[in-house]
């Protein structure tokens, strides 16, 4: 339902011009905070005004004073605060030094990072706050988070990752009037602390290694001067891309979309035997164990699935890195899984928006969704005291912890 449909039709005759009609709404939003600070108040004291339980209660109401507050997103108002007698009372609604909209805003800013759309949010704000915001408004608000992002995304880096993921998720966006696929790409980065960061997110119309060799040469212009190991699918070109601007850099594909990749040969009755026998090339202990397996692969599946058992082949050396690694960093290196999760966080709380009526807001809401995703990553990953040491054993002199 629009803002026209609240009111009778002749409710707008009212207004001679735009201007007196913004002036209604603004005085609308200035009475429902004022209604806001009055209960702020009254939670305040513990009593309501004129009730008798106020009597002797040694702090009462004090008038109000004038307060002129800038907001963002309606301009400068005068707001009537009230007081106690005792000077005790600090409204949350309009914090000492802050705009009057911060609390607001901030609201507005998390139900949107939460999938809401703008009329949700516009009925969230009248339900829970008693204020009437427009869906432009809403927009307003959330429009300033593009300036949040480019001081997100030109952020100095570390020097050295210990290990990325290197991944790119595909949205709906429009484009001259019509609605494409669109891939923002991402890049997870393993701290010297054991602690995961997102490095960053790009956006372009199609994932392709030159792309990709975009973004790894922003991010050496943000400061990363190096590498260690680099999990990433098997997209053609990704490894030359990355030995492009990271040389020393270890390439590691991504066993689980090795998997499914070599599965789209297989006809589905012959997939467990085939997947079980798979298992005995990546679970193996070693890379002669694993070399071993496939070979047996071949013999037993070459014939039939020829274009499956090639594409081990032909990948073998960067599909088997982390058989040069103690256990703990095999586990953190063999699967892109970590950015995998990412993304699929992201497409929980971007859910409710099937479609992005433009770039701006497609990248407002990834952006707000790892924000949201990130607060969760306040731990080193497991054991890693056990693997800071054995990268520090392995890349001695390429590790750096300060």
């Amino acid at each position: 339902m629009s803002a026209a449909d609240t009111f009778p039709k002749d409710f707008f005759k009212q207004f001679k011009n735009k201007e007196e009609f913004h002036s209604f709404f603004n005085d609308l939003f200035k009475q429902g905070v004022e209604e806001m600070l009055k209960a702020e108040l009254d939670a305040h004291l513990g009593y309501e005004k004129h009730s008798k339980e106020g009597y002797g209660s040694g702090n009462n109401r004090n008038g109000s004073y004038q307060k002129k507050i800038k907001t963002d997103s309606l301009g400068d108002m005068v707001l009537n605060i009230p007081r106690d007698r005792n000077s005790e009372f600090e409204p949350q609604i309009i914090p000492k030094g802050q705009r009057m909209s911060d609390k607001l805003e901030e609201a507005i800013t998390g139900m949107y990072s939460r999938g809401m759309t703008t009329s949700d949010i516009c009925a969230q704000v009248k339900e829970i706050y008693g204020v009437d915001v427009s869906e432009g408004t809403i927009s307003n608000v959330t429009n300033r988070i593009i300036e949040h992002v480019k001081e997100w995304q030109n952020r100095p880096l570390e020097q050295v990752y210990f290990t990325v993921w290197m991944d790119g998720i595909m949205l709906k966006v429009r484009q001259n009037g019509k609605y494409i696929n669109k891939c923002i790409y991402i890049v997870i980065g393993l701290k010297n602390d054991g602690l995961k960061e997102v490095l960053g997110m790009w956006l372009a119309e199609t994932e392709s290694a030159a792309f990709w060799l975009s973004v790894l040469t922003d991010l050496k212009a943000r400061g990363v001067e190096d590498i260690l190991i680099a999990c990433t699918d098997n997209l053609t070109g990704f490894t030359q891309a990355i030995k492009g601007a990271f040389p020393n850099a270890v390439t590691q594909l991504c066993i689980v979309h090795q998997i499914r990749n070599s599965c789209k040969f297989v006809v589905w009755k012959d997939r467990k035997e085939f997947c079980s026998d798979l298992k005995n090339i990546y679970a193996a202990p070693n890379i002669e164990a694993a070399e071993k397996a496939l070979l047996a692969m071949d013999l037993k599946w070459g014939t039939k699935y020829k274009y499956a058992i090639q594409s081990w082949q032909n990948n073998w050396e960067n599909l088997t890195q982390y058989f040069n690694y103690p256990l703990e960093i095999r586990k953190i290196i063999y699967t892109t899984n970590t950015i995998e999760n990412l993304n699929r966080g992201i497409r929980k709380y971007t859910k409710t928006k099937v479609q992005f009526i433009d770039d701006n807001a497609a990248l407002k809401a990834v952006y707000l969704s790892i924000r949201n995703i990130e607060q969760k990553w306040d731990m080193p990953i497991q054991n890693w005291g056990i693997i800071l040491h054995q990268f520090l054993t392995i890349f001695e002199n390429r590790c750096k912890l300060f």
